[in-house]
């Protein structure tokens, strides 16, 4: 049984890890590009963004509830829509990856953390 604990917590240290804050910056950034895929796939929504210097960023949306209370569908948008995210991004700056507090579509903000919108 506890070996059966342990690989159960080694399995799962990454989903921990990457669900949360913890991974993110605690100021804020802004990107601004383009669509180049949407995914509403759970556990939570997320964008990939090619940014206006051509860097791939992987963007996460709420969790599901969340960014469908924000009034982001899938049928919000589509790849090549121009998209203005602002968010935390990983610690890891070799990563392009972030999540989003609020993403800003043809001038309509979808705000996924509201809370989080005014603080750093």
């Amino acid at each position: 049984m506890a070996g059966g604990l342990a690989a159960l917590a080694v399995l799962s240290a990454p989903a921990l890890a990457h669900h949360g804050w913890g991974w993110a910056n605690s100021e804020k950034m802004t990107l601004e590009g383009t669509i180049k895929t949407i995914s509403m796939a759970p556990p939570h929504p997320s964008l990939q963004v090619t940014a206006q210097d051509g860097t791939l960023w992987q963007v996460d949306l709420g969790n599901p509830r969340q960014t469908a209370n924000s009034g982001f569908t899938g049928d919000t948008a589509k790849p090549g829509d121009a998209i203005t995210v602002l968010g935390n991004r990983n610690r890891d700056e070799a990563k392009a990856h972030m999540k989003a507090v609020r993403i800003t579509l043809a001038g309509k903000n979808y705000d996924m953390y509201p809370e989080r919108i005014g603080s750093n």
